[in-house]
């Protein structure tokens, strides 16, 4: 059985990634690919997560044990098989790449055949370039502050522009309305 996974990046618009792997593959195997298609170094600290429909983390497959002094079970990429964690198409995942930012591709299983198999990974879609892999820390919080700062700045016009505090929605002119004709 083969997974087709899509990969795509919310920084950069046009960028996105294809990559055909066999079911039977590991998560080092894909972690390769990804880093292939990308030009990544691949001996980065990284980590996948499989995601739920909203893309909210749940269990992490982790390129190294970490020596966690937690209960849970760790699952580390060379050793967990693909279709041991998915099954469906629709699965999300995130390939957190950046361990110091957290900054991460956001991956979909879009495509399962079956019936075939896959001895390597084939990146067979690769549109724009990808984000940096590592970036200069304070280059990156002076943006997270720049954004921050602009939805702050969004949120305050919306709320001077709209008067939500004198807004009432029984003084809506609705005649005006009835005197426009939209269907010309």
């Amino acid at each position: 059985m083969i997974f087709n996974f899509r990969i795509v990046s919310d920084e950069v618009d046009n960028f996105k990634r294809e990559i055909k792997i066999d079911a039977d593959a590991t998560f080092l195997d894909l972690k390769n690919a990804i880093c292939n298609s990308v030009s990544y170094d691949k001996n980065q600290m990284s980590s996948f997560f499989m995601c739920d429909r909203n893309w909210e983390k749940e269990k992490e497959i982790t390129f190294e044990d970490m020596g966690s002094d937690s209960d849970e079970d760790v699952w580390l990429m060379e050793d967990t098989i693909l279709s041991d964690l998915i099954e469906d198409e629709g699965q999300k995942l995130l390939y957190v790449f950046d361990y110091m930012t957290d900054r991460a591709f956001f991956i979909e299983m879009k495509e399962l055949i079956p019936g075939k198999n896959l001895k390597d990974p084939v990146c067979t879609l690769s549109l724009g370039h990808a984000p940096a892999q590592i970036v200069d820390l304070d280059e990156y919080d002076a943006k997270v502050d720049a954004k921050a700062a602009a939805v702050s700045s969004i949120d305050d016009l919306d709320a001077d522009f709209y008067g939500e505090s004198d807004f009432n929605p029984d003084e809506f002119d609705e005649e005006g309305f009835d005197e426009l004709n939209f269907n010309d």
